[in-house]
């Protein structure tokens, strides 16, 4: 099961994919959550290569330029659509019903946790999240609104309900909590980024989750039109490639292309979601991040990134900041070497919650 808001999550479950497979498992189907607002991109439908079916799952609102997190509406919204989400958790039911798995891996969709909770299916579940790190007693939480922390703790704590392992992928090892079955994890990244060569081109690569950061872009490039910028966005309209002008590109969200820009790249500007984050660790290459505002999680992320080395954030994309930034950046190797013991200990967290089952 997958939360489909942003690329991430989408992204990981393919990178497990590979491990179960390589562990002689079978994936056997995926439900994922959509919403209005995100398109599933045509690179998940190849990559995973099993039957998906969709389900309709709570998710953000934000402003009419796609660029800040409307609290209160994300809530009426979605107390608006609890009968579209019980429709959803028939259809989990149904599916767990009609595939019979050994196993369900969840990548932070809330209606997996609500359905273990209500109906409390006999099949193990292991939760898998970065966000699941939130939920240690010991981690710190960067400073921000009582409301935020706690609904991000308790969102968190919504998915994970009846998860026999919680897997919290981190940026860095942290102490297992064995009484809550809370154990860290290397980040999952998929295999295309693991292999990836990379180079030092003379451009910036920016990945938008938010559509509405465009004109951000935009305005600060007509004053910069010497600095070469490759640009994702899922906002509707957008060909493969709309070339604006001669150093200015806007690129349809496609996985491949955005690894490969990234290997040849200076450095990332992105919203501060966490897969982008840890690709780029990977690939040495440093990280402006801009946390979606009101997007609390997002916060954190930055915050927790920066402490491990990525790279530097702020409030808007301050692309003047990041260029000055570039010459004293220094790639962390211990968290590459961290990232490749991934495989290995996420296939036996998955041995030992199944022989649980």
């Amino acid at each position: 099961m997958v939360q489909g808001e942003g690329r991430g999550h989408m992204t990981q479950s393919t990178a497990m994919k590979t491990i179960i497979e390589q562990a002689g498992m079978e994936l056997c189907g995926v439900l994922i959550g959509k919403s209005e607002r995100r398109v599933i991109p045509d690179f998940y439908y190849s990559k995973i290569g099993a039957p998906i079916t969709t389900i309709s799952s709570p998710n953000f609102e934000t402003d009419k330029k796609g660029k800040s997190i409307k609290t209160l509406p994300s809530l009426i919204k979605n107390i608006h659509d609890v009968p579209v989400f019980m429709e959803s958790l028939k259809v989990i039911d149904k599916k767990i019903k009609e595939l019979k798995p050994d196993l369900i891996i969840n990548f932070y969709e809330p209606l997996c946790g609500i359905h273990y909770m209500l109906h409390r299916p006999k099949t193990p579940m292991i939760s898998i999240a970065h966000q699941n790190i939130f939920l240690y007693k010991s981690f710190h939480m960067p400073d921000g609104p009582a409301m935020a922390k706690s609904g991000l703790k308790a969102y968190t704590s919504l998915t994970a309900i009846g998860a026999k392992r919680r897997l919290a992928l981190s940026l860095y090892p942290y102490p297992d909590d064995k009484r809550r079955a809370l154990y860290a994890v290397p980040p999952l990244l998929r295999k295309e980024a693991l292999e990836q060569k990379t180079t030092t081109g003379n451009y910036l690569l920016v990945y938008l989750l938010n559509s509405g950061y465009m004109d951000d872009i935009i305005a600060w490039h007509k004053k910069n039109l010497s600095v070469e910028l490759h640009c994702f966005t899922d906002k509707t309209g957008i060909e493969e490639t709309t070339k604006y002008d001669d150093t200015l590109f806007f690129h349809k969200i496609n996985d491949k292309k955005f690894l490969d820009l990234m290997a040849g790249s200076k450095g990332l500007a992105s919203t501060a979601g966490f897969e982008s984050i840890c690709e780029a660790m990977y690939m040495g290459k440093p990280v402006l991040m801009v946390p979606v505002d009101g997007h609390y999680e997002q916060f954190c992320n930055s915050r927790d990134a920066a402490k491990a080395g990525a790279g530097i954030y702020d409030t808007h994309f301050n692309l003047d900041a990041f260029l000055a930034y570039l010459a004293t950046y220094k790639p962390n190797k211990e968290y590459k070497e961290w990232v490749d013991k991934s495989a290995a200990l996420i296939t036996e967290h998955i041995r030992r919650a199944m022989r649980k089952g």
